[in-house]
């Protein structure tokens, strides 16, 4: 509100304007359920990435560079859904904010999405062949050290799906987000 006063000898004039606040109506059920599976999705990779670190440091072994990679993307979308929810709440969402902030996740999302393509998927020592190889073509039984290894060895293989099932998850959500986004915008403009 802006106020402006012109000082006559006695009198006083005041001048008031009235900011005009544009809210933009967004699909409620659609957001609600982006908001929510991008927040598994975030979770989930959290715990995956996490628990694949704590197995690389017991191991002594070497942590790619993704897997912290993929644990600051994952906190960072958290912290973005939080923003919109505060948004949200303060009816102050505008359709700008979550269409940049979907392109940049959609990107770094993909950036980890080819990553964790590659690991699995490519030509020598992948993930998914040294499953297929090591771990999916045998199956011990009984009560050793082998079935126990066995079965870590297991999981490891299998988060390596969830990991990448969740990305692949992430990433048409975020394309889908700025689809609303943009439609937000050209029908309240």
């Amino acid at each position: 509100m802006a106020a402006s006063i012109s000082t006559a000898p006695s009198s006083f004039v005041y001048e008031r304007r009235v900011a005009r606040i544009h809210r933009y109506h967004w699909p409620a059920i659609q957001l609600n359920i982006w908001m929510l599976v991008m927040l598994v999705a975030s979770c989930c990779l959290i715990g995956v990435f996490a628990t694949l670190m704590q197995a690389q440091n017991q191991l002594e072994l070497y942590t790619p560079w993704y897997f912290p990679y993929w644990l600051t993307v994952s906190s960072l979308t958290i912290v973005l859904m939080i923003l919109l929810l505060w948004l949200i709440s303060q009816r102050r969402l505008l359709p700008s904010i979550v269409i940049l902030g979907a392109f940049v996740f959609f990107v770094l999302w993909l950036v980890g999405l080819i990553v964790v393509s590659i690991e699995m998927w490519s030509a020598n020592g992948s993930v998914s062949s040294n499953c297929d190889l090591l771990v999916f073509s045998d199956a011990p039984t009984g009560n050793t050290m082998e079935t126990l290894a066995w079965l870590e060895q297991k999981s490891i293989c299998q988060s390596w799906q969830a990991i990448f099932a969740f990305a692949l998850i992430g990433c048409v959500f975020l394309l889908w987000i700025a689809v609303i986004a943009i439609q937000v915008f050209y029908d309240d403009s």
